[in-house]
């Protein structure tokens, strides 16, 4: 491991061999949280929330606190990055905290922050990556099956985000990953992790949602519409459209017929829309497996990035 000071921005920007590292320490820190009590004494973590959150918030304060430092958490309507240059307040934020966690509306903010911080920065959602959820997810499959390798998992929804980290986790973890995306932006989708991903023959991309449901060990959903437009008026007509387009890949219990898989969903949920209500805590179901994987998740990237591996 490099002494160059490292950031989380997706898991495409790290070697293979550390995002290995860090899945196998979340479930180390998993199973034996009391033996990483303390690793984090003396010491704070910065959180800037641009984007509305519960799971992001939650399992990064509870872990700091667990790992035995201390949260701050700043809303970014009530600092002063509304009023001055991003650059400057970064600078300020890394002579009084050991990390910086961010989660904004922009990539181009994120890299920003990531310019100017003396500090590991984690990105903790932008509207290109999610890293931190992709990992849980990771760990989420690794508890149940034993191993990420092998694991067979279906991805039905817009191309966003979550799917980009998804896209970039899988490399290294061995996962096949079928997309079944019928809204696709382009400037939305990181090519370059997705090409890696097609060489290394892990990647499907396919309409055939019953067929893609059938094959797989997991089947995974996400809101049709990013979070903070869904019930935003302005988007009313868009949220309209993507609807109408996305009613026929709705994960219920037609589509799950016939197949093993289990159920997976980032949250918040939007029951009626990407996923039956009737599904969310069905037997099939490990949403809240995997919403509570946040927590052991960002204390591994906690850990790692502060050089505190065991």
């Amino acid at each position: 491991m490099s002494d160059a000071l490292e950031h989380l921005i997706d898991w495409r920007y790290w070697r293979d061999g550390d995002v290995v590292r860090v899945l196998d320490l979340a479930r180390r820190v998993k199973h034996r949280r009391g033996a990483y009590q303390g690793h984090m004494q003396g010491h704070s973590l910065v959180m800037l929330f641009q984007k509305t959150s519960t799971r992001t918030r939650v399992s990064f304060e509870a872990g700091m606190t667990e790992l035995g430092g201390h949260a701050i958490n700043l809303d970014w309507r009530a600092t002063n990055f509304t009023l001055t240059k991003i650059s400057y307040e970064t600078r300020y934020l890394s002579r009084n905290a050991a990390l910086i966690m961010a989660r904004l509306k922009s990539n181009e903010a994120l890299l920003e922050m990531v310019e100017a911080a003396t500090v590991p920065v984690i990105n903790g959602c932008c509207n290109l990556y999610h890293p931190c959820q992709a990992l849980a997810d990771m760990l989420t499959i690794a508890e149940d099956r034993g191993t990420t390798r092998g694991a067979k998992l279906t991805y039905i929804g817009a191309y966003n985000n979550v799917v980009n980290s998804l896209v970039s986790i899988s490399a290294p973890l061995g996962v096949h990953l079928t997309l079944v995306c019928p809204i696709r932006e382009q400037a939305a989708i990181d090519e370059s992790s997705r090409q890696r991903l097609l060489q290394l023959g892990q990647l499907s991309e396919t309409l055939d949602v019953k067929a893609a449901a059938a094959s797989a060990d997991y089947v995974y959903t996400d809101t049709w519409l990013d979070m903070e437009f869904f019930g935003d008026p302005a988007f009313a007509d868009e949220k309209q459209r993507r609807t109408a387009l996305m009613a026929p890949y709705q994960i219920n219990a037609q589509l799950m017929a016939g197949s093993n898989a289990k159920i997976m969903h980032d949250m918040p949920i939007h029951p009626g829309y990407e996923i039956a209500e009737e599904l969310v805590e069905c037997d099939a179901s490990i949403i809240y497996d995997q919403a509570e994987n946040r927590l052991d998740a960002q204390k591994a990237i906690i850990l790692h990035l502060h050089r505190k591996l065991i």
